[in-house]
Order: structure tokens, then C-alpha cells, then sequence
């Protein structure tokens, strides 16, 4: 099995069904599958090459056939459909979620792969691919989530920075462990994976929030 695209991931199985099918119509050769946290994820495809996968889902969003897409590893494909997560399986879904993004130019409003990513459309588009929903800008998705401290951390929840000068938060990246973070940096720059032990963030850092329990 080669590289396959991600496409969704419901809490209701008809809803994971009802995708499938219209996948399946256009030939597509859709499945879904339960995640051991519960979702049903909707994928399809066997593709050679990460990039011609990439090619293919960014030709189907562009005609409406998908929305956001997430391009799944071999590998990562047999680990999530064959091996038993236990607790954190949703949390390290996020962080793969994250890490198959990395390289994709950062674009201010952007929250696709085709055209790019900010900071909050992309912390949006990790969630919103495993099944959650959040807030489109970085202060309400601050607001909305419950506090953690910085020692708490763990992977899948979000750290917030205040990058303008002031206390305000205006930067979320997506925490991936051992004081790492991925995130949409900035104007002519990519997404990459930086460290809060950097001067920088470690200066403008205002705090995390997590949207999880500890076993997700």
C-alpha cells in the first residue's frame, strides 16, 4: 500500500459511510476504518509518491470533491489501521497530522495545502482532520481551550505567543514534545517544527491550551 489521502473524520458512522460512497462513485476506491479513539476516518487512494498524492488531492479540492485533505505515509497507514493504539492515539494523530504538513509555504488567511497555511488555519485544519473543531483565529482558539501549564505539556495541544510587542495573543503552533512546537511561521517562510527553549518564543510565550482528556 502506497500513500494515501485522508479526507475526514466523523463521530457519526453514516456520516463516514455517506463520504465513502460519494468517493466510491467517482471511482475513487474509498474506505472507512474506527480509529481506536472512536472516529470513523474516511481515506482513499494508493499512490506511489507523497507528491502525487498531494497533486491528486489538491485537483479534487479544487473541484469540490474534498475539503481539507491530510496525505497519510505508508507506514503510518499500517500502524493506524493494524496496530492497537492505547491511550494518546488521538494525540499522536494530531502530531503526524502535523508533521505531514511541514515544508508548505506560510500564507496569511491561508488553511489548505494547495495554498498554504497562517498559524491558526493550520492548528485548525490538524484538529478539523482528526475530528475536532476549533476556532478560526488564534485569540479565540486562546480563549476557548483549558489552561495547561508549560511543565503539563503534551503532544496535540496548542502553544500561544504574543509576537507584536505586546501581551496579546497573535501565534499558535501545535506542541509535539520535548519543548517542540509545529507551526505556520511567518510571511515567506514555512511550516516548520522550533523549539520553546528559543530565545525568541521563550520570550513571547503566553501560554498553552489543551481541547483534550489525558487518555485521548
Amino acid at each position: 500500500m502506497g500513500h494515501t489521502i485522508q479526507v475526514g473524520a466523523f463521530a457519526d458512522l453514516d456520516n463516514a459511510v455517506r463520504l465513502m460512497r460519494k468517493l466510491d462513485a467517482l471511482g475513487l476506491d474509498a474506505y472507512y476504518y474506527r480509529h481506536a479513539g472512536g472516529l470513523y476516518k474516511v481515506r482513499f487512494g494508493d499512490y506511489p509518491s507523497r507528491k502525487e498524492a498531494q497533486a491528486r488531492a489538491v485537483q479534487l479540492r479544487k473541484s469540490g470533491v474534498i475539503d481539507a485533505f491530510y496525505v497519510v505515509a505508508p507506514g503510518e497507514f499500517a500502524a493506524v489501521r493494524y496496530r492497537h493504539y492505547r491511550g494518546g492515539a488521538l494525540r499522536k494523530m494530531l502530531v503526524s497530522t502535523a508533521e505531514g504538513f511541514l515544508g508548505i509555504p506560510y500564507e496569511w488567511g491561508g488553511e489548505s495545502a494547495e495554498t498554504g497555511f497562517d498559524c491558526s488555519g493550520l492548528a485548525m485544519t490538524i484538529y478539523k482532520l482528526n475530528g475536532l473543531n476549533l476556532p478560526r483565529n488564534s485569540r479565540a482558539q486562546f480563549q476557548a481551550g483549558s489552561p495547561v501549564r508549560r511543565e503539563d505539556l503534551a503532544p496535540g495541544d496548542l502553544v500561544f505567543f504574543a509576537t507584536n510587542g505586546d501581551s496579546e495573543v497573535s501565534h499558535v503552533g501545535i506542541y509535539t514534545g520535548n519543548d517542540n512546537f509545529i507551526h505556520a511561521s511567518k510571511k515567506g517562510d514555512v511550516i516548520r517544527q522550533s523549539s520553546l527553549r528559543n530565545g525568541y518564543f521563550d520570550g513571547c510565550y503566553v501560554g498553552a491550551r489543551t481541547y483534550l482528556g489525558k487518555d485521548s
